[in-house]
């Protein structure tokens, strides 16, 4: 990655016009062609950029452009769309390259992978009574999150989401409907866990007999300070 401190105006041509007026920015050209402008502002967007595939050339400026006091002209054109973005540069104050290697990804905490571990190992959050029988029991059209027992025996069937909106509910129903013709786990119950639960999706999971369960992350992973909190 290529990183240039520098003050510079920048005008962007192709489906809109944009206009930016001279002054002090950080231009990011990344390994895979993209180029990015960023203030000291605005939080983490750029204020003007170009996506790959595209392609940086930088040329010297002709007389006018010197007189105005340009030293360096960069233009970059993407290959589809022929769009410009062209960087004149006034004064260059750092340019420095780095190789960051290859990036590993975000690593998501809380999701629903980690949910379902962390229920499972605590499957009395069910309520009283209630053991597990297992991780992604695996159906016709797809696999369970869990599959438990209440304290009486019964099967329940859980769906964990990070967020419970009604899609979620839709695809518990599929689950309960099919699991329960198999005369092995009938009666099935349904239990639809998420962090958060929208209102739709709890009206329409009461309606249909599933229950309900909000799951506090931060606690199950022992992670709740419980001085911290107003009472």
């Amino acid at each position: 990655m290529r990183l240039v401190v520098a003050r510079c105006s920048v005008d962007y041509a192709g489906r809109l016009s944009a206009h930016l007026p001279l002054a002090t920015r950080v231009l990011m050209v990344k390994a895979d062609g993209s180029v990015l402008v960023h203030s000291d502002g605005g939080s983490y967007k750029p204020l003007n950029w170009m996506s790959p595939p595209c392609s940086l050339v930088v040329a010297e400026p002709d007389d006018e452009q010197r007189a105005a006091g340009v030293t360096e002209l960069w233009t970059v054109t993407h290959a589809k769309t022929n769009d410009l973005l062209v960087v004149s540069l006034h004064e260059v104050l750092s340019d420095s390259s780095h190789e960051l290697g290859v990036d590993p990804g975000l690593v998501k905490d809380g999701v629903e992978a980690d949910l379902q571990k962390l229920l499972a190992e605590q499957i009395e959050l069910l309520g009283d009574g209630h053991t597990l029988v297992r991780r992604e029991y695996m159906t016709a059209i797809g696999p369970v999150d869990i599959l438990a027992r209440d304290g009486d025996g019964r099967s329940v069937a859980v769906e964990i989401k990070r967020r419970g909106e009604i899609d979620g509910v839709e695809q518990l129903t599929r689950y309960l409907e099919l699991m329960n013709r198999d005369p092995h786990l009938a009666p099935v119950s349904g239990v639809f866990a998420a962090q958060e639960i929208k209102p739709q999706a709890r009206t329409l999971a009461q309606d249909r007999g599933i229950r309900c369960l909000v799951l506090d992350y931060d606690a199950m992973r022992g992670m709740d300070d419980v001085h911290a909190r107003l009472f």
